[in-house]
């Protein structure tokens, strides 16, 4: 059985005759949208953002209109700042790329919708390093969209005046976390902060108010400000809205980036009729669902979830890997989550206890060090599994590397040490 994508966000990349520059954005309704929101008003598009019932994209899937009722542009006596986190640098994603690659005005133009929303006057887009041409996109996208009159003073003479700069990361992988992000952006060493008391919306860039979101979360912004909210969340699953984009990499036929309205494919699904299944008549071993911060689920594992039934009523019910729904909900309740939406697929070729290892050396070496069971715990996991997969484990190894998994969960200021655990 096909399955036919919902292309939203990723309607544009890879279409026939589309270039990123602004006159075929224009030439496809490009900046359209933002005349409309601009007559809207910051409120209205608050409040259809509410409507829609959008979950971020970068991971945690926090409501997006919540995350932004922390901050009352009306009563704001600091400035308010935007930050769109493109540091995306998480293994096995590589779907927000595709946008600022192929579509960076439909980026921009989510940008200045969020931003007139929320009263920010002043807004950074966090590139990671390792993007040099994408860098270099951005740069002439937003010179492209100010000579144009979108940014600037008195956009579409609105009123209104907002400049976006570009600011490039230095490939350290906790800038995707936002209070890490944050404290580059300032200029200082990538350590995460305490939750309370700094809270973006509170305390965030130049301890002022602050909203950052990513890239996919951002683009989802102008769709909604095009259809309403409502129409919106009428996409995908109750609670899981909208469209997903997903990255899958690892063992299948047709790896790639797709797009599909939340939960409207199961893993197996994905597996087997999007992406092809998997090669070589090999089996499934394993799936990471949502990057590699998110937990491995295993073929022929069992997980009783909760669904809601006809007459709307939560009931438990047991589901296998590949039939589990690729949304926030289901995801979870597997204990795992969807995360960055990098779905890596393992065979039952794959030795586990390699692929650990080769994980575990990735966090090892991109623990900020500024938590101790982080920096110490990450490194013995890193040590332990690197020996078990050379052909010198021990006895006791399982139960030590449980044990010191044990002992960072939990205990650090981000979810960096936890994710590294799982």
């Amino acid at each position: 059985m096909a399955f036919l994508e919902h292309r939203l966000i990723f309607k544009n990349i890879d279409a026939p005759g589309y270039t990123r520059d602004i006159a075929c954005y224009q030439k496809h309704g490009g900046y359209e949208i933002l005349k409309k929101g601009l007559a809207m008003g910051g409120p209205a598009i608050r409040e259809e953002v509410k409507k829609s019932q959008l979950r971020g994209r970068g991971g945690a899937g926090f409501p997006t209109g919540t995350k932004w009722s922390f901050i009352d542009p009306a009563k704001a006596t600091k400035p308010i700042y935007l930050i769109c986190n493109a540091d995306e640098s998480e293994p096995g994603t590589f779907k927000d790329r595709q946008i600022i690659y192929k579509d960076p005005h439909q980026l921009i133009e989510g940008m200045i919708l969020s931003c007139f929303a929320n009263g920010v006057k002043l807004a950074y887009l966090y590139i990671r390093c390792e993007f040099t041409e994408g860098w270099k996109i951005l740069e002439k996208a937003l010179a492209e969209a100010k000579g144009a009159g979108f940014l600037g003073k008195n956009i579409l003479k609105s009123g209104y005046d907002l400049e976006i700069h570009v600011h490039r990361g230095a490939g350290a992988y906790i800038c995707g976390e936002e209070t890490g992000l944050i404290e580059s952006l300032e200029g200082k060493r990538a350590y995460p902060r305490i939750k309370p008391p700094y809270f973006p919306a509170v305390l965030g860039l130049y301890m002022c108010p602050t909203i950052v979101n990513n890239v996919e979360t951002l683009c989802n912004v102008k769709h909604i400000v095009e259809m309403g909210g409502d129409a919106y969340a009428k996409i995908g699953r109750p609670n899981n809205t909208g469209t997903r984009l997903l990255c899958v990499s690892g063992d299948v036929v047709k790896p790639g980036y797709y797009e599909f309205p939340c939960g409207a494919v199961t893993l197996g699904q994905l597996i087997h009729d999007v992406c092809g299944g998997i090669p070589n008549g090999r089996k499934l071993k394993a799936v990471i669902p949502g990057g590699s911060s998110a937990k491995v689920l295993r073929a022929g594992e069992v997980y009783k979830i909760k669904e809601k039934d006809s007459q709307g009523n939560l009931v438990d019910r047991e589901v296998k890997l590949e039939d589990l729904r690729m949304d926030f909900d289901s995801l979870a309740a597997a204990g795992s989550m969807a995360g960055s939406g990098g779905v890596i697929v393992m065979d039952d070729s794959r030795d586990m206890v390699e692929c650990l290892a080769n994980i575990s050396t990735f966090y090892a070496h991109e623990s900020c060090g500024q938590c101790t069971p982080c920096r110490e715990g990450v490194l013995w996991l890193k040590k332990i599994l690197s020996r078990v997969a050379e052909g010198h484990g021990r006895d006791e190894d399982p139960a030590l590397l449980k044990d010191v998994a044990d002992r960072i969960a939990g205990r650090t200021i981000c979810a960096f040490g936890e994710a590294a655990a799982w």
